[in-house]
């Protein structure tokens, strides 16, 4: 696969951390470590400091986006956010199906497909995430259930609303945790998905997709993930709050 066909993409997701506030100092900080990056730079926050984020990130290279959206446009849904509600703020990006999600909120792989479809219909960019358990590695399905994840949240999508879908591979067992694919792993599973999307879409749209790699990327595993040919960039938690460490991520992948 030629990398230069794609552009790496470094999206921090904050998770449930921050106030607005923080928001601000954080990317106030991160802002001039980054000014030179050769990938793309996003900071998926909370949706209460989306505002603040945006406000600090103005006149820098770094976008921010929003870290889930409903599927439906309104409704009686307490407590959701839609992607046009998003839009209207100027958000452009949305991290649809995390783990995190799927595994406290009652996520599936039928809900992301309809998350995804509102938010391209909604004319945003999505990071699609995918990934097995630990349980689901050991019995040796990886390969099955990451492609299937993967056809199902694609459901109905063309190859030109493709364009705007990053997938980030997130291999459960690993977020939080401290473990870590190795490197050879996390590439052979990014190197399945893309299978998968030459086989739904053909060889240019698969060889034009950026695959993250999300499982505990951190500064001193970037450079070698990211070395990987199928390997695009990170999907990164805990390191992204921390601008030192997000920095190193970031010159990893322009270094690429």
């Amino acid at each position: 696969m030629n990398k230069s066909l794609r552009k790496a993409v470094i999206a921090g997701n904050w998770k449930m951390n921050k106030t607005p506030t923080e928001a601000k100092e954080l990317i106030a900080a991160i802002a001039p470590l980054v000014k030179d990056a050769g990938c793309d730079v996003v900071a998926c926050t909370p949706f209460v400091d989306l505002s603040s984020a945006q406000e600090a990130a103005e006149g820098t290279n770094i976008q921010i986006g929003a870290e889930n959206c409903h599927w439906e446009k309104s409704g009686a849904y307490t407590g959701e956010i839609s992607a046009d509600m998003l839009v209207s703020m100027g958000v452009k990006i949305v991290i649809i199906g995390h783990s995190e999600r799927r595994q406290y909120f009652g996520e599936t792989d039928v809900t992301v497909q309809k998350r995804v479809r509102a938010a391209l219909d909604a004319g945003m960019t999505v990071i699609l995430c995918v990934g097995e358990t630990l349980e689901q590695r050991e019995q040796g399905i990886t390969s099955e259930l990451v492609a299937m994840q993967t056809k199902i949240a694609l459901g109905g999508v063309s190859a030109e609303e493709l364009k705007r879908v990053i997938i980030a591979y997130e291999p459960v067992w690993a977020i939080g945790t401290g473990k870590t694919a190795t490197a050879e792993q996390a590439n052979e599973v990014c190197h399945t998905i893309r299978e998968v999307i030459c086989e739904l879409y053909g060889k240019a749209s698969a060889d034009g997709i950026t695959i993250q790699y999300g499982g505990s990327m951190n500064a001193a595993n970037a450079a070698e993930l990211l070395a990987q040919p199928d390997v695009d960039g990170g999907l990164i938690g805990g390191a992204s709050l921390k601008p030192n460490d997000f920095a190193v991520i970031v010159e990893a992948a322009t270094k690429g």
